[in-house]
């Protein structure tokens, strides 16, 4: 029952009715007994300075942030923890005393799902399509193992400002930018390379049954990680299955992250398998 104890914390992102994060972590506060509820809160790009300011005056201890405003929030926030500043994007604000400080926990809950799949990382080519706040957390991983990057965008000062600060972060890493449209003929000089997927293309909504793939074979031995989950499995995924190829969906790096958000903004370690079930529905 909701009442004067209940602590509020909070998803903010445009738009957030399709996000599984209400139901994982109200789930997760519900097994550990805690007075406390999680709401979606829509926060559209032109009034994010003003919600922000208003979440510690209306008493929130902390929100996930989600597209489109994981790197639009950090001129907002008091504090950055030094790992999210080299990501350049925040998925987490703890609220103290009225200071925001910014977490990314996207990366760790992407690495630690890839790596659950037992798959070789240190010199590995790897293919990162789509170069915003998600792609950030995921080419910090893959760097962070020692991967060879390469991160194509449809907009090519996008992907170049992405490899060039990534460049400067990890000196002796390889991180090579490209156009989407050269998809094709890119893909085509990797070895076995992890391909991930961080464009909606795909998503239930307005882009569902889309790909970020075009009508051309995957690499030999290629391994798709799709971050859309829902729905469960997307076009990409079925391209790469129809070929023969591994691919999975976004949900476990879902669900990792957000336990490791959970603890960040509570400091309770959440059972991840009550927020996985809830997640499934």
């Amino acid at each position: 029952m909701i009442d004067g104890k209940t602590q509020l914390f909070g998803l903010i992102g445009w738009p957030v009715g399709h996000s599984l994060s209400p139901a994982m972590h109200n789930a997760a506060a519900e097994a550990l007994g805690l007075n406390w509820t999680y709401v979606p809160l829509a926060v559209s790009p032109e009034r994010l300075p003003d919600a922000l300011r208003g979440l510690a005056a209306l008493g929130f201890r902390g929100v996930n942030v989600t597209v489109p405003h994981k790197q639009a929030v950090i001129p907002h926030l008091h504090s950055i923890f030094p790992a999210t500043r080299d990501t350049g994007a925040v998925n987490t604000i703890v609220i103290n005393d009225g200071q925001l400080t910014g977490f990314n926990t996207d990366w760790s809950g992407f690495l630690a799902d890839l790596e659950s799949h037992r798959l070789a990382l240190f010199g590995r080519d790897c293919l990162v399509l789509g170069a915003g706040g998600a792609a950030r957390s995921v080419v910090y991983a893959l760097l962070r193992r020692g991967a060879r990057v390469t991160v194509l965008s449809r907009r090519p000062e996008q992907a170049r400002r992405l490899a060039s600060e990534f460049g400067a972060v990890f000196p002796d890493a390889t991180v090579t930018p490209g156009l989407m449209e050269e998809i094709a003929t890119t893909s085509a000089h990797l070895d076995e390379p992890i391909i991930v997927n961080t464009t909606p293309l795909g998503m239930a909504g307005e882009n569902a049954g889309l790909s970020p793939w075009p009508d051309e074979p995957l690499p030999r031995g290629a391994f798709v990680y799709d971050l859309v989950y829902n729905p469960a499995r997307t076009r990409l995924m079925e391209q790469a299955e129809a070929e023969g190829r591994r691919a999975v969906n976004g949900l476990g790096m879902l669900v990792r992250q957000a336990a490791e958000a959970f603890e960040v903004m509570t400091g309770r370690r959440p059972d991840m398998e009550v927020m996985r079930r809830a997640a499934e529905g």
